[in-house]
This record gives structure tokens, C-alpha cells and sequence, in this order.
């Protein structure tokens, strides 16, 4: 009698192991970026005159090195021995944290190691938005503000400040995708506490816009 319910509880046991926990990060591997190319690209005034949404996206993988240099022209640094970023923030705070949605999962753009940093080892792309073509697009950027970087901001403030400081960054992706020829698009239209809980975002981490990104569908 003990044999008899004790395999079935071993077989229950490995088929739980195997089907009923979630897929962790450990199981991802950190991307390490390769450093900016500052030799390519198109004129300001020709990516200005080009630079416009796109809505349609060619699953087509992006490359590291394109992956790299679209990061680095979002919030990268660009002034090593102060900081400085690419976007400009309110005071400073450099409250904006970009999350990368890909079909391998999601990580976290750690701006001064240039690296990914595995999040979530799960596809999440169409979560991202509540349009239907996030989930095509091969690269979802997430602008989450950090008000725990805020301490400067009063709480009446910090919306706005969060909300432009976004906007900043989007704008810059936006210029780097018209120089390169990518495709893509700022979106506001998301299920922000869904999206926050898959996530794993603390209460005073906010989820401000997100962008899709990717080559243009023919």
C-alpha cells in the first residue's frame, strides 16, 4: 500500500517540477551591449524630415549591435565622467528605467555596465500594449519612472516630470529608428497594473509609455 502511494506522489512531484512553476530569469543569460558607433546614421535634418509612427513589423530578430546602439541613443551616457544621459531629466534624477521586451524575455537596460539584466524569462511582448501588432514587433521598450529617485520632485510634480523625462526618451528612439530605418511607435494604451505585476514593479515604480520597435513589414 505505502509503494502504491508513494510513486504516484514521486510522478506527481516531477510533473510538477517540470510543468508547475514559472520559467525564472536564472534561466537567461545577461547580454552584454557592444559600445555606440558614432559613424553612422543619417544627418539631423534628413532623420527630422523622416522620423514617423510605424505600426507594422517584420518579426526579423534585432541585431545586438543594433539593439546596442538603439539603447545607448534612448538614455545612454554620453558624458562618462558626469553621467550625463543622452535624454535629459528633470533635476537630473534620471528617474526613467528602460525594460526590453523580446521573444526570449525580459530584461532591464542596465545603462552603466551596458548590459541586459534578466528579468523575466517569458515573452511578454503582447502584454506590453493592447494594440495587436506589440506582440510582432521583436523589440518592446518599457519607460517605468522610479519615484524612489524623485526625492527633489514634490508628489504633485512627479507625474509630469516622469511623463516629459519619458517623452524625452521616446524622441530619441524615435530619431534613432528614422536614421537606421527602423520602424516604430510610442504607445500610452496599456493595462499598467496588469503589466506591473507580471513585471514584478515595486508600488513606486510607474510604467509611463511604451515603444515598439523593429524593421518595417514590406
Amino acid at each position: 500500500m505505502k509503494i502504491r502511494i508513494f510513486l504516484p506522489a514521486v510522478i506527481l512531484g516531477m510533473l510538477i517540477c517540470v510543468w508547475g512553476y514559472p520559467a525564472s530569469s536564472d534561466e537567461l543569460k545577461r547580454i552584454r551591449l557592444m559600445p555606440m558607433q558614432l559613424d553612422t546614421g543619417r544627418p539631423l535634418m534628413h532623420v527630422l524630415k523622416e522620423r514617423k509612427s510605424t505600426r507594422a513589423f517584420n518579426p526579423k530578430k534585432l541585431p545586438n549591435r543594433v539593439l546596442s546602439n538603439l539603447l545607448w541613443a534612448a538614455n545612454g551616457i554620453n558624458r562618462p565622467g558626469s553621467g550625463g544621459r543622452t535624454a535629459p531629466s528633470a533635476m537630473n534624477q534620471q528617474e526613467i528605467d528602460i525594460y526590453v521586451a523580446t521573444a526570449e524575455g525580459l530584461y532591464l537596460y542596465d545603462v552603466r555596465t551596458r548590459q541586459l539584466i534578466p528579468v523575466l524569462n517569458e515573452d511578454i511582448r503582447g502584454r506590453t500594449g493592447q494594440q495587436t501588432y506589440v506582440g510582432e514587433a521583436p523589440v518592446n521598450l518599457i519607460y517605468v519612472a522610479d519615484y524612489a529617485k524623485m526625492a527633489r520632485t514634490s508628489a504633485e510634480d512627479r507625474d509630469l516630470y516622469a511623463a516629459a523625462d519619458a517623452g524625452f526618451v521616446s524622441q530619441n528612439v524615435y530619431l534613432y529608428c528614422a536614421s537606421e530605418g527602423l520602424a516604430t511607435v510610442v504607445r500610452g494604451s496599456i493595462d499598467r497594473n496588469a503589466l506591473s505585476r507580471v513585471m514584478g514593479l515595486r508600488p513606486d515604480q510607474k510604467i509611463i509609455l511604451a515603444q515598439s520597435v523593429g524593421y518595417p513589414r514590406k
